[in-house]
């Protein structure tokens, strides 16, 4: 491609738009110029975002569109706004995520993973990783996004595995991780602890199992009751609350565990809800979470009754070797024939499931390695609370990220995976040392942790150890540091945005971006979550195969609100491709028209006509609004705007306007048209790029232009001196003319191309000048036989009228028309007057609405509310004369 196209060219311009063909050598193209690289603007201001990494797992699906295709706007826009723009991509290894995936295969084969060996099975992980990041690469590019390729990562990369060794070491010496027996989700089948991100809640229909325990003493019982009767093979105690009356008494005593024989202590804590149930709940340690902490508080001793696998063990006495759901009917037999069953309830309740197995989770006591967040959650707060934190839009998901952050626990960041960042701990196997560092220890006998950790440890670190993070003398690091804006969805404040809010701060001493852009999820037509049971997944590339990368994005993008779910619809993906067709063929007719126009010759000043002045006026205020609403993220509020002024402003006016002038007599105005002309479309594709670049490059690569693609070129910026309200005024006052003509044209059913006769009566000497000065548009788009203007004239018999802002308008249509029908169509355009009259009047008189709203928008609503008495007047008037 050249420096600079002087000329126009339509030759190579196919008639319609193919998006397949332009999208590869386009993409292709701005990969070899190095287009989207940062870095060479050293003097500009920086804006720098980090993808969000997809796990190495598979394809990308439409949330993942929508995600990094407002990413990219917002990219792109800043590059052309001069700004130093960094896109850094990245993949994330997904630990357990991908080591099932590839188990899976290898089970397909008749394999496991401990049949290969650690090794081996890492070659094959490595190998799936390979293969899935480059389809990856291939979605990416077939959206179109502008990546920064040279500077892209991975989550197991050498430099970001230096950043992870150097976090756990820096937070193990402060005291803030700590390897200890706890209670964690456990996933019996993949045989790992999980973090809470990795368990879906499901309802469940189950029961309410109520036991009765017997007093050792003999002198009666005490009933629990429980959901998972196997578990009470672990229990260390009953527990009722300090100040429950009932059980007073009894605190102290001893109860007979049925079944195992165990005498249990009666315990008072203030953990039990009296008003709930019996009052009285039985206390399992090492098999719930709150059991445990009451466990803790009281000495309990701590017996775990299955083991890994979810098998009964040698705690479990008789029904060791037994899977837990087995024994959970056996034990339910067996209590039954003691007679301490005295009741099963149905019930309703939300039992955690693994996301990556399916497997229910065991709340499990397991020796694990833990953060300690209390610390570093009190940075984050107070970060948040002094207006130094990060920014949610839209802020009402500070609240939510707050409540997590201030009521946070203890993070299990252990794995008992072979895929993931090995544990930097290495223990002694002769004096049971443990050493933890950046490197193993010198010397014989020391064996590395075989545990990995947590994904979400590794991708907490990621917006600044994609930068060169530890080394903070890195150029990226102190350049594009801290990074603009995260865009991701609501599913995951907790779990990735606030991770990275506090490690950031603990390591860099700043927060890692300055805003959080939350979006919601892309769902089916009907609102429903998109699944592989219910088979209502889009594929993004289906969606760019049938209608092309532009429709898609536009359509994702501009159907989205910040923090709102969006629903997918193909009608719509076809609108967004039906607007693409339009703007291409507007731009290919004005291509036909713009012929050995040179770029260096474009002016735009002098003497311009009225259309001319109000689309560069139009322009102007459009790339003014586009640029804040982008700002804002309200992307879905962009979309309407540019579809608004590209189709009605431009396409439907003012390239109609324009032919007036372009196939006339007049060389000077023409060439005048032709300068607003390729300008207006020049500018129009630099804002329409963001949202279609493909097409927006397409046809600004055939119009006359300067630099080598539109990619890096200059975002339009408002301009005072296009400021033209006058024209707006003229022209707004020509269009409503035009339109109340067809209007009247269709209700009566005259063709355009039948001529009609037109009497304008204008309301002043203004608006007298202004249709007078534009006649030619008037009866070229009214295709009148006769036209007259005249301040003082009158309504001829048997005519029908229409009323505009400015002036009334007559149709002698002697013989077409019915007087009756006429006065009902009158009578019709009254009512709605009244109503919009009854509706501002209704607004202005609300005195919260008058207090709160702007002086302008007080003005504007009073404005409205004299045009509409004023035209409901002429209105009445008319019926009045026909009914006379």
């Amino acid at each position: 491609m050249s420096e600079m196209n002087q000329e126009t060219s339509t030759a190579n311009m196919p008639t319609t738009y193919d998006p397949k063909s332009a999208e590869e050598k386009w993409y292709r193209y701005w990969k070899e110029g190095n287009f989207f690289e940062a870095g060479s603007r050293k003097d500009a201001e920086t804006y720098t975002i980090v993808i969000p990494p997809p796990n190495v797992t598979g394809m990308l699906h439409i949330g993942h569109a929508l995600d990094f295709t407002l990413q990219d706007i917002m990219v792109r826009a800043k590059r052309m706004q001069g700004y130093d723009a960094l896109w850094l991509p990245g993949t994330d290894h997904a630990g357990i995520a991908t080591q099932t995936k590839v188990e899976q295969k290898l089970r397909e084969q008749g394999q496991t993973r401990y049949d290969l060996g650690r090794e081996k099975f890492l070659e094959k992980v490595w190998e799936w990783k390979d293969q899935y990041a480059e389809t990856i690469h291939e979605q990416w590019s077939k959206m179109g996004f502008s990546l920064d390729y040279s500077r892209e990562r991975f989550t197991l990369d050498e430099g970001l595995s230096k950043a992870v060794r150097e976090v756990f070491v820096k937070l193990y010496n402060k005291g803030l991780i700590y390897r200890g027996k706890r209670i964690i989700n456990w996933d019996p089948a993949a045989r790992t602890a999980l973090s809470d991100i990795e368990v879906e809640y499901k309802e469940v229909n189950g029961h309410l199992y109520h036991l009765q325990y017997p007093l050792e003493n003999g002198n009666g019982h005490i009933t629990v009751a429980t959901t998972r009767p196997e578990t009470m093979l672990g229990d260390t105690a009953v527990a009722v609350h300090p100040k429950d009356e009932r059980y007073a008494h009894l605190i102290g005593q001893s109860l007979v565990l049925p079944i195992v024989g165990r005498a249990i202590p009666i315990i008072a804590d203030e953990y039990v809800d009296k008003e709930f149930g019996s009052g009285a709940v039985k206390i399992t340690p090492a098999h719930d979470p709150n059991d445990f902490e009451v466990g803790l508080r009281h000495n309990l001793p701590q017996i775990t009754v299955m083991d890994e696998t979810g098998t009964m063990n040698a705690d479990a006495a008789k029904y060791q070797g037994l899977d837990r759901s087995e024994c959970r009917k056996q034990i339910v037999q067996d209590l039954q024939e003691l007679g301490v069953l005295i009741r099963i309830e149905d019930h309703v309740h939300q039992v955690g499931h693994s996301e990556r197995s399916g497997a229910v989770v065991e709340p499990y006591l397991s020796t694990q390695w833990f953060v300690k967040m209390g610390p570093l959650a009190e940075k984050a707060i107070e970060a948040q609370k002094s207006g130094a934190g990060v920014n949610f839009v839209p802020d009402r998901f500070e609240k939510i990220y707050l409540h997590w952050i201030e009521n946070v626990r203890d993070w299990c960041i252990s794995r008992q995976l072979w895929w993931g960042h090995r544990i930097p701990a290495w223990y002694h196997e002769t004096t049971g040392e443990i050493f933890v560092g950046t490197e193993a220890p010198e010397g014989e006998e020391w064996r590395q942790d075989e545990d990995v950790l947590d994904t979400w440890f590794s991708s907490g670190l990621w917006p600044f150890s994609t930068l060169g993070w530890p080394d903070v003398e890195h150029e990226d690091f102190k350049r594009f540091y801290p990074t603009d804006v995260l865009v991701t969805g609501y599913d995951i404040i907790y779990f990735w945005v606030a991770r990275m809010i506090f490690t950031a701060l603990e390591f860099t001493g700043q927060i890692p971006f300055k805003d959080v852009l939350i979006h919601g999820l892309v769902r089916d037509s009907e609102g429903r979550k998109m699944s592989k049971s219910l088979g209502n997944g889009v594929d993004p590339l289906e969606v760019i195969e049938k209608y092309g990368a532009d429709a898609m994005r536009y359509m994702i993008s501009t159907s989205s609100t910040p923090g709102q779910d969006l629903r997918f619809r193909w009608e719509k993906v076809e609108q967004a491709r039906n607007f693409a067709n339009k703007i291409w063929n507007a731009s290919r007719f004005a291509l036909m028209n713009l012929e050995g126009v040179k770029y260096e010759d474009i002016d735009i000043t002098g003497n311009l006509s009225t259309a001319d002045r109000w689309i560069l006026h139009r322009f102007n205020e459009t790339a003014r609004d586009i640029t804040r609403l982008i700002d804002a993220y309200e992307f879905g509020e962009t979309g309407r705007l540019l579809y608004n002024f590209i189709w009605d402003d431009l396409c439907d006016w003012y390239i109609e306007f324009a032919k007036l002038t372009l196939y006339g007599e007049d060389a000077a105005a023409k060439s005048k048209t032709q300068s607003v002309l390729a300008y207006v479309l020049d500018r129009t594709q630099r804002l329409i790029h963001p949202f279609m670049p493909f097409i927006s490059e397409e046809i600004w690569q055939h119009l006359p232009h300067s630099g080598e693609t539109i990619t890096l070129a200059e975002w339009p910026k408002y301009d005072t001196a296009l400021e033209a309200p006058d024209a707006v005024e003229e022209m707004n006052l020509l269009i409503d003319v035009i339109r109340a003509v067809r209007n009247v044209r269709a209700e009566v059913n005259v063709p355009m191309s039948k001529k009609v006769e037109l009497i304008v009566k204008p309301g002043s000497e203004k608006a007298y000048s202004i249709i007078s000065r534009n006649e030619n548009y008037v009866r070229r788009f009214c295709n009148t036989s006769d036209f007259s203007v005249a301040v003082d004239a009158e309504a001829p018999d048997k005519a029908m009228s229409a009323i505009v802002t400015g002036a009334e308008l007559y149709f002698p249509l002697a013989g077409l028309i019915d007087i009756g029908q006429e006065i009902a169509r009158l009578q019709k355009e009254f009512d709605n007057l009244t109503k919009e009259v009854e509706r501002v009047e209704k607004k202005l008189g609300n005195e919260g609405f008058v207090a709160k709203a702007p002086a302008k928008v007080i003005e504007e609503e009073k404005a409205k509310m004299q045009d509409y008495s004023e035209k409901r007047a002429k209105v009445l008037a008319r019926i009045e004369e026909l009914k006379g």
